[in-house]
Protein backbone atom coordinates (compact mmCIF):
# COMPACT_ATOMS: atom_id res chain seq x y z
CA UNK A 1 0.00 0.00 0.00
CA UNK A 2 1.60 3.28 -0.75
CA UNK A 3 1.98 5.92 1.84
CA UNK A 4 0.99 9.38 0.77
CA UNK A 5 3.18 11.80 2.39
CA UNK A 6 1.36 14.87 3.89
CA UNK A 7 2.28 18.26 3.05
CA UNK A 8 1.72 21.29 4.32
CA UNK A 9 -0.94 21.64 1.31
CA UNK A 10 -2.74 19.15 1.58
CA UNK A 11 -3.25 19.86 5.24
CA UNK A 12 -4.35 22.86 4.69
CA UNK A 13 -6.76 21.77 2.92
CA UNK A 14 -8.04 19.17 5.04
CA UNK A 15 -8.55 21.64 7.72
CA UNK A 16 -10.46 23.93 4.85
CA UNK A 17 -12.57 20.66 4.67
CA UNK A 18 -12.93 20.15 7.99
CA UNK A 19 -14.31 23.67 8.44
CA UNK A 20 -16.13 24.27 5.30
CA UNK A 21 -18.23 20.80 6.43
CA UNK A 22 -18.62 22.35 10.20
CA UNK A 23 -19.87 25.27 8.76
CA UNK A 24 -22.37 23.45 6.62
CA UNK A 25 -23.48 21.38 9.77
CA UNK A 26 -24.12 24.63 11.67
CA UNK A 27 -25.96 26.55 8.94
CA UNK A 28 -28.36 23.11 8.27
CA UNK A 29 -29.24 23.55 12.37
CA UNK A 30 -29.76 27.22 12.19
CA UNK A 31 -32.29 26.55 9.12
CA UNK A 32 -33.50 22.88 10.56
CA UNK A 33 -37.07 24.46 11.06
CA UNK A 34 -36.96 25.32 6.85
CA UNK A 35 -35.33 22.27 5.80
CA UNK A 36 -36.89 19.76 7.69
CA UNK A 37 -40.49 19.60 5.67
CA UNK A 38 -38.07 19.44 2.75
CA UNK A 39 -36.18 16.54 3.90
CA UNK A 40 -39.21 14.62 5.20
CA UNK A 41 -40.78 15.62 1.41
CA UNK A 42 -38.10 13.62 0.56
CA UNK A 43 -38.57 11.17 2.27
CA UNK A 44 -42.27 10.96 1.54
CA UNK A 45 -41.20 10.83 -2.15
CA UNK A 46 -38.96 7.85 -1.99
CA UNK A 47 -41.33 5.69 -0.07
CA UNK A 48 -43.92 7.02 -2.88
CA UNK A 49 -42.26 6.48 -5.42
CA UNK A 50 -42.36 3.04 -6.48
CA UNK A 51 -46.13 3.15 -6.24
CA UNK A 52 -46.05 5.71 -8.51
CA UNK A 53 -44.35 4.47 -11.49
CA UNK A 54 -46.47 1.09 -10.79
CA UNK A 55 -49.71 3.56 -11.51
CA UNK A 56 -47.56 5.00 -14.40
CA UNK A 57 -45.89 2.82 -16.43
CA UNK A 58 -47.99 -0.41 -15.19
CA UNK A 59 -51.59 0.96 -15.27
CA UNK A 60 -51.02 3.43 -17.94
CA UNK A 61 -52.28 6.55 -16.06
CA UNK A 62 -51.43 9.28 -18.62
CA UNK A 63 -48.75 11.87 -17.10
CA UNK A 64 -46.76 11.70 -13.56
CA UNK A 65 -48.62 14.43 -12.32
CA UNK A 66 -52.03 12.33 -12.67
CA UNK A 67 -50.02 9.49 -11.43
CA UNK A 68 -48.65 11.13 -8.16
CA UNK A 69 -52.52 12.58 -7.81
CA UNK A 70 -53.94 8.55 -8.33
CA UNK A 71 -50.86 7.06 -5.85
CA UNK A 72 -51.83 9.67 -3.23
CA UNK A 73 -55.54 8.97 -3.46
CA UNK A 74 -54.78 4.74 -2.94
CA UNK A 75 -52.48 5.76 -0.04
CA UNK A 76 -54.83 8.43 1.91
CA UNK A 77 -57.66 5.75 0.98
CA UNK A 78 -55.57 2.58 2.25
CA UNK A 79 -54.99 4.90 5.76
CA UNK A 80 -58.25 5.96 5.77
CA UNK A 81 -59.33 2.16 5.77
CA UNK A 82 -56.96 1.20 8.96
CA UNK A 83 -57.85 4.17 10.83
CA UNK A 84 -61.73 3.15 9.96
CA UNK A 85 -60.63 -0.46 11.88
CA UNK A 86 -59.03 1.43 14.68
CA UNK A 87 -60.51 4.97 16.00
CA UNK A 88 -64.47 4.19 15.63
CA UNK A 89 -64.15 1.09 17.72
CA UNK A 90 -62.02 2.30 20.37
CA UNK A 91 -63.99 5.62 20.28
CA UNK A 92 -66.88 3.66 21.06
CA UNK A 93 -65.03 1.33 23.93
CA UNK A 94 -64.46 4.79 25.80
CA UNK A 95 -67.58 5.92 25.12
CA UNK A 96 -68.94 2.76 26.78
CA UNK A 97 -66.46 2.87 29.62
CA UNK A 98 -67.88 6.28 30.41
CA UNK A 99 -71.02 5.31 30.42
CA UNK A 100 -70.18 2.35 33.21
CA UNK A 101 -68.47 4.46 35.31
CA UNK A 102 -71.53 7.06 35.20
CA UNK A 103 -74.00 4.31 36.04
CA UNK A 104 -71.42 3.35 38.89
CA UNK A 105 -71.53 6.93 39.89
CA UNK A 106 -75.20 7.05 40.03
CA UNK A 107 -75.65 3.91 41.59
CA UNK A 108 -73.13 5.22 44.60
CA UNK A 109 -73.89 8.45 44.91
CA UNK A 110 -77.65 8.38 44.35
CA UNK A 111 -77.55 11.58 42.28
CA UNK A 112 -78.95 11.54 39.01
CA UNK A 113 -78.26 14.78 37.42
CA UNK A 114 -74.57 15.51 37.86
CA UNK A 115 -74.16 19.25 36.57
CA UNK A 116 -77.50 20.44 38.52
CA UNK A 117 -76.08 18.82 41.47
CA UNK A 118 -72.38 20.83 41.27
CA UNK A 119 -74.79 24.21 40.17
CA UNK A 120 -76.79 23.71 43.61
CA UNK A 121 -73.50 22.77 45.60
CA UNK A 122 -71.74 26.10 44.13
CA UNK A 123 -74.80 28.42 45.09
CA UNK A 124 -74.85 26.90 48.66
CA UNK A 125 -71.34 27.27 49.27
CA UNK A 126 -70.85 30.61 47.65
CA UNK A 127 -69.21 32.40 50.30
CA UNK A 128 -66.74 29.63 51.08
CA UNK A 129 -66.18 29.55 47.58
CA UNK A 130 -65.52 33.18 47.60
CA UNK A 131 -62.90 33.04 50.40
CA UNK A 132 -61.23 30.14 49.03
CA UNK A 133 -60.44 32.03 45.99
CA UNK A 134 -59.22 35.24 48.30
CA UNK A 135 -57.03 33.17 50.02
CA UNK A 136 -53.48 34.79 49.46
CA UNK A 137 -51.97 31.06 48.73
CA UNK A 138 -54.83 30.50 45.93
CA UNK A 139 -54.14 33.60 44.24
CA UNK A 140 -50.66 33.34 44.14
CA UNK A 141 -51.19 29.42 42.76
CA UNK A 142 -53.10 31.12 40.35
CA UNK A 143 -50.64 33.67 39.12
CA UNK A 144 -47.92 31.02 39.00
CA UNK A 145 -50.51 28.63 37.02
CA UNK A 146 -50.96 31.35 34.35
CA UNK A 147 -47.63 30.99 32.50
CA UNK A 148 -48.81 27.76 31.98
CA UNK A 149 -51.68 28.68 30.38
CA UNK A 150 -49.93 30.66 28.06
CA UNK A 151 -47.64 27.73 27.54
CA UNK A 152 -50.28 25.68 26.26
CA UNK A 153 -51.63 28.43 24.37
CA UNK A 154 -47.92 28.77 22.37
CA UNK A 155 -48.43 24.99 21.91
CA UNK A 156 -52.08 25.37 20.23
CA UNK A 157 -50.14 27.52 18.07
CA UNK A 158 -47.47 25.48 17.11
CA UNK A 159 -49.76 22.58 16.24
CA UNK A 160 -51.19 25.59 13.90
CA UNK A 161 -47.80 25.94 12.33
CA UNK A 162 -47.28 22.21 12.07
CA UNK A 163 -50.36 21.79 9.77
CA UNK A 164 -49.45 24.46 7.73
CA UNK A 165 -45.98 22.95 7.49
CA UNK A 166 -47.40 19.39 6.27
CA UNK A 167 -48.95 21.19 3.49
CA UNK A 168 -45.52 22.90 3.00
CA UNK A 169 -44.40 19.18 2.71
CA UNK A 170 -47.01 17.91 0.92
CA UNK A 171 -46.32 20.25 -1.97
CA UNK A 172 -42.79 19.80 -1.86
CA UNK A 173 -43.34 15.96 -2.48
CA UNK A 174 -45.89 16.66 -5.33
CA UNK A 175 -42.73 18.64 -6.70
CA UNK A 176 -40.30 16.29 -6.04
CA UNK A 177 -42.41 13.22 -7.35
CA UNK A 178 -42.55 15.21 -10.83
CA UNK A 179 -39.06 15.20 -11.53
CA UNK A 180 -37.78 12.43 -9.06
CA UNK A 181 -35.81 10.90 -11.95
CA UNK A 182 -33.64 14.37 -12.74
CA UNK A 183 -33.63 15.43 -9.08
CA UNK A 184 -32.11 11.89 -8.02
CA UNK A 185 -29.85 11.69 -10.87
CA UNK A 186 -28.78 15.70 -10.58
CA UNK A 187 -27.50 15.48 -7.26
CA UNK A 188 -24.32 14.16 -7.61
CA UNK A 189 -23.44 16.99 -9.51
CA UNK A 190 -22.96 19.37 -6.52
CA UNK A 191 -19.69 17.41 -5.83
CA UNK A 192 -16.56 18.03 -7.36
CA UNK A 193 -16.23 15.64 -10.83
CA UNK A 194 -12.96 14.21 -8.96
CA UNK A 195 -14.98 13.24 -6.35
CA UNK A 196 -18.54 12.15 -8.00
CA UNK A 197 -17.14 8.12 -8.00
CA UNK A 198 -16.48 8.10 -4.40
CA UNK A 199 -19.91 9.81 -3.94
CA UNK A 200 -21.64 7.96 -6.42
CA UNK A 201 -21.01 4.55 -4.91
CA UNK A 202 -21.61 5.87 -1.30
CA UNK A 203 -25.11 7.15 -2.00
CA UNK A 204 -25.44 3.79 -4.07
CA UNK A 205 -25.01 1.68 -1.21
CA UNK A 206 -27.02 4.16 0.98
CA UNK A 207 -30.36 3.74 -0.94
CA UNK A 208 -29.71 -0.32 -1.16
CA UNK A 209 -29.64 -0.34 2.38
CA UNK A 210 -32.90 2.05 3.07
CA UNK A 211 -34.36 0.15 0.21
CA UNK A 212 -33.21 -2.95 2.55
CA UNK A 213 -34.42 -2.00 5.75
CA UNK A 214 -37.72 -0.40 4.33
CA UNK A 215 -38.59 -3.77 3.22
CA UNK A 216 -37.22 -5.89 6.48
CA UNK A 217 -39.14 -3.34 9.01
CA UNK A 218 -42.25 -3.86 6.61
CA UNK A 219 -42.37 -7.36 6.69
CA UNK A 220 -41.20 -7.35 11.13
CA UNK A 221 -44.53 -5.30 11.73
CA UNK A 222 -46.61 -7.19 9.24
CA UNK A 223 -45.67 -10.16 11.13
CA UNK A 224 -46.35 -8.35 14.79
CA UNK A 225 -49.45 -7.00 13.84
CA UNK A 226 -50.44 -10.17 13.05
CA UNK A 227 -49.34 -12.34 15.75
CA UNK A 228 -50.95 -9.61 18.40
CA UNK A 229 -54.46 -9.87 16.67
CA UNK A 230 -54.18 -13.77 17.63
CA UNK A 231 -52.77 -13.59 20.72
CA UNK A 232 -55.25 -10.58 22.18
CA UNK A 233 -58.21 -12.98 19.88
CA UNK A 234 -57.16 -16.05 22.10
CA UNK A 235 -57.55 -14.18 25.21
CA UNK A 236 -60.69 -12.29 24.41
CA UNK A 237 -59.36 -8.76 24.90
CA UNK A 238 -61.44 -6.02 23.28
CA UNK A 239 -60.91 -4.62 19.93
CA UNK A 240 -58.19 -7.76 19.42
CA UNK A 241 -58.17 -6.70 15.58
CA UNK A 242 -58.21 -3.07 15.67
CA UNK A 243 -55.16 -3.31 18.14
CA UNK A 244 -53.45 -5.91 16.04
CA UNK A 245 -53.61 -3.22 13.48
CA UNK A 246 -52.08 0.03 15.45
CA UNK A 247 -49.27 -1.84 16.74
CA UNK A 248 -48.73 -3.20 13.65
CA UNK A 249 -48.51 0.06 12.13
CA UNK A 250 -46.27 1.82 14.93
CA UNK A 251 -44.35 -0.93 14.43
CA UNK A 252 -42.89 0.02 11.47
CA UNK A 253 -41.02 2.83 13.18
CA UNK A 254 -38.92 0.18 16.12
CA UNK A 255 -39.85 0.02 19.91
CA UNK A 256 -42.93 2.77 19.01
CA UNK A 257 -45.22 -0.34 19.79
CA UNK A 258 -44.97 0.28 22.98
CA UNK A 259 -47.25 3.23 23.70
CA UNK A 260 -49.68 0.75 23.00
CA UNK A 261 -49.68 -0.11 26.71
CA UNK A 262 -51.57 2.64 27.35
CA UNK A 263 -54.81 1.89 25.38
CA UNK A 264 -54.02 -1.76 26.67
CA UNK A 265 -55.04 -0.91 30.21
CA UNK A 266 -58.17 1.27 29.34
CA UNK A 267 -59.29 -1.47 27.49
CA UNK A 268 -58.49 -3.59 30.60
CA UNK A 269 -60.78 -1.69 32.40
CA UNK A 270 -63.40 -1.50 30.49
CA UNK A 271 -63.47 -5.28 30.06
CA UNK A 272 -63.23 -5.57 34.29
CA UNK A 273 -66.08 -2.97 34.60
CA UNK A 274 -67.97 -4.74 31.66
CA UNK A 275 -67.77 -7.68 32.81
CA UNK A 276 -67.64 -8.25 36.25
CA UNK A 277 -63.94 -9.86 35.84
CA UNK A 278 -60.83 -8.86 37.56
CA UNK A 279 -59.08 -5.93 36.02
CA UNK A 280 -55.75 -7.39 37.33
CA UNK A 281 -55.79 -10.61 35.87
CA UNK A 282 -57.54 -8.76 32.28
CA UNK A 283 -54.63 -6.66 32.26
CA UNK A 284 -51.93 -9.14 33.38
CA UNK A 285 -53.20 -11.66 30.80
CA UNK A 286 -52.51 -8.45 27.78
CA UNK A 287 -49.14 -7.77 29.41
CA UNK A 288 -48.04 -11.42 29.51
CA UNK A 289 -49.12 -11.46 25.34
CA UNK A 290 -46.90 -8.05 24.56
CA UNK A 291 -43.91 -9.78 26.50
CA UNK A 292 -43.94 -12.96 24.66
CA UNK A 293 -44.43 -11.18 21.25
CA UNK A 294 -41.97 -8.50 22.46
CA UNK A 295 -39.45 -11.73 23.42
CA UNK A 296 -40.64 -13.12 19.69
CA UNK A 297 -39.65 -10.06 18.25
CA UNK A 298 -36.33 -9.28 19.28
CA UNK A 299 -35.05 -12.51 19.55
CA UNK A 300 -36.53 -13.96 16.11
CA UNK A 301 -38.23 -11.78 13.77
CA UNK A 302 -35.98 -9.07 13.91
CA UNK A 303 -32.20 -11.08 13.98
CA UNK A 304 -33.77 -13.65 11.17
CA UNK A 305 -35.33 -10.72 8.92
CA UNK A 306 -33.95 -7.51 9.59
CA UNK A 307 -30.21 -9.65 9.77
CA UNK A 308 -31.12 -11.39 6.18
CA UNK A 309 -32.27 -8.15 4.42
CA UNK A 310 -29.28 -5.71 5.26
CA UNK A 311 -26.84 -8.51 5.11
CA UNK A 312 -25.54 -8.61 9.62
CA UNK A 313 -25.26 -11.47 11.20
CA UNK A 314 -28.12 -11.15 14.25
CA UNK A 315 -25.34 -10.93 17.12
CA UNK A 316 -23.71 -7.81 15.20
CA UNK A 317 -27.79 -6.34 14.75
CA UNK A 318 -28.38 -6.63 18.53
CA UNK A 319 -25.18 -5.35 19.41
CA UNK A 320 -25.69 -2.38 17.12
CA UNK A 321 -29.26 -1.49 18.59
CA UNK A 322 -27.53 -1.43 21.81
CA UNK A 323 -24.85 1.27 20.81
CA UNK A 324 -26.63 3.37 18.89
CA UNK A 325 -30.03 3.48 21.28
CA UNK A 326 -27.31 4.65 23.91
CA UNK A 327 -25.37 6.69 21.81
CA UNK A 328 -28.69 8.97 20.28
CA UNK A 329 -31.77 7.28 22.69
CA UNK A 330 -34.62 6.45 20.36
CA UNK A 331 -33.56 7.93 17.23
CA UNK A 332 -30.41 5.87 17.56
CA UNK A 333 -32.88 2.95 18.06
CA UNK A 334 -34.48 4.22 14.60
CA UNK A 335 -31.17 4.82 12.59
CA UNK A 336 -29.10 1.85 14.34
CA UNK A 337 -29.81 -0.51 11.29
CA UNK A 338 -29.12 1.64 8.40
CA UNK A 339 -26.33 3.40 9.78
CA UNK A 340 -24.39 0.49 11.03
CA UNK A 341 -24.22 -1.72 7.36
CA UNK A 342 -23.87 1.42 5.70
CA UNK A 343 -20.49 1.77 8.07
CA UNK A 344 -20.01 -1.36 7.55
CA UNK A 345 -20.30 -1.32 3.27
CA UNK A 346 -18.14 2.17 4.14
CA UNK A 347 -14.97 0.23 5.79
CA UNK A 348 -14.98 -2.60 3.31
CA UNK A 349 -15.31 -0.64 0.08
CA UNK A 350 -12.40 2.19 1.26
CA UNK A 351 -10.74 0.85 4.19
CA UNK A 352 -10.15 -2.93 3.51
CA UNK A 353 -10.70 -2.66 -0.72
CA UNK A 354 -12.86 -6.33 -0.20
CA UNK A 355 -15.25 -6.55 -3.03
CA UNK A 356 -18.95 -6.29 -1.89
Amino acid sequence: MNNKTITFDRFVRWILGGLLALGILLIINYLSNVLLPFFIAWLLAYLLYPIVCFVQYRLHVPGRALSIIVALLFVIGVISLLLFLIIPPMIEQFEKLGELITQHLHATTKIHNFPAAVSNWAVENKEEIERFFKNKEVSDAIRQAMPKVFAVISQTANIILSVIASLITLLYMFFILLDYETLASGFIKIFPKKNRPFWRSLIDDVEHELNSYVRGQSLVALCIGILFCIGFTLIGFPMAIGMGIMIGLMSLIPYVHSLALIPIVFLSLLKAVDTGQNFWLILFSALAVFAIIQVITDMVLTPKIMGKAMGLNPAILLLSLSVWGALLGFIGLIVALPLTTLLIAYYQRYITKEDK
